[in-house]
């Protein structure tokens, strides 16, 4: 299916249609690859990458799946490039145009993506920006979808920080028919923007109290409270204990809820190592997955 947006920037882009079918063209990539390998669809492709922010999930699965599709990858962090030495994006976005098919940028500000894209005559997919996080949500619904074998009437427990992945979750729970209920202390509520705008398709309920939002929940899941910008440790105490996810909170939940997590993961801060390294833990499939569904999204961006 040729996606009817040349971007993926937030997940908005998306109908819920084109959504389920990125994850569905996920699961089939998976599955062929096992079984025969995956077909050169990308051959003569390339990809640019865009690194201001350090990566290892992002990279690896990005350059990793344009050469099982055929296609080659550019790995660039801002000193590779004349960006480092004044080089607007937008003139950066129309040269990049005429050399590759395609870029992938992991950046501090999303109004950088917001340049890139208005400019680029090729498609701009978000690896990550501090807004949003949609290649992730990919990941996460392949997962949960692989897991539960269905997506709408579900519901999500997020518990912690309503930061750029929160947000992209959300959009994605909108598109899903998926039900969110998200914990988050005082002050670190979601992008409200996009609460309301998906709270016109799905049930996205907000609290203070992570019993609240685990309870019946099929699917928990958190992310660190610090970042490569924040790092206080004032700020993580504000976590700390109530919105950690131990096996005290995981048995509020439905009692085959499976845990999620983006990575890299602070263990014993935002998740105890009995959680992550537990039974309900899937946070090695959906690692994986990341695979897949950069394949699905970039032959739907670039081939389709």
């Amino acid at each position: 299916m040729k996606l009817k947006t040349k971007d993926l920037l937030t997940l908005a882009e998306l109908t819920p249609k084109e959504f389920l079918y990125l994850i569905d063209y996920s699961l089939k990539l998976k599955k062929e690859l096992r079984q025969k390998g995956n077909k050169p669809i990308l051959k003569n492709k390339t990809l640019t990458m865009i690194f201001q922010k350090p990566s290892t999930r992002t990279r690896v699965s990005f350059e990793t799946g344009m050469y099982q599709l055929g296609g080659h990858a550019i790995n660039l962090s801002s000193n590779d490039m004349q960006l480092s030495r004044g080089e607007s994006v937008e003139d950066t976005a129309k040269t990049l145009s005429r050399y590759t098919d395609c870029i992938m940028a992991r950046v501090y500000d999303h109004k950088l993506l917001d340049k890139l894209s208005d400019h680029a005559s090729i498609p701009v997919i978000n690896g990550l920006s501090d807004s949003f996080h949609p290649c992730q949500i990919l990941a996460d619904f392949m997962t949960i979808k692989e897991k539960k074998k269905k997506l709408k009437g579900l519901k999500i427990a997020w518990i912690g920080d309503g930061n750029n992945v929160c947000n992209s979750m959300i959009y994605g729970a909108a598109l899903s028919g998926i039900e969110m209920s998200i914990a988050t202390p005082k002050g670190f509520k979601p992008n409200q923007s996009v609460v309301k705008e998906s709270s016109k398709s799905t049930n996205i309920e907000l609290t203070i109290d992570p019993v609240t939002a685990t309870k019946n929940a099929d699917v928990v899941v958190t992310d660190t409270y610090s970042s490569i910008h924040n790092n206080d440790p004032k700020r993580i105490k504000k976590f700390l204990p109530n919105y950690q996810i131990n096996p005290k909170l995981m048995g509020t939940a439905k009692e085959n809820a499976i845990f999620m997590h983006c990575l890299p993961a602070k263990r014993e801060q935002e998740v105890t190592s009995s959680v992550i390294d537990g039974s309900q833990s899937v946070v090695w499939d959906e690692a994986e997955n990341r695979l897949h569904t950069q394949k699905a999204l970039l032959a739907s961006l670039i081939y389709a």
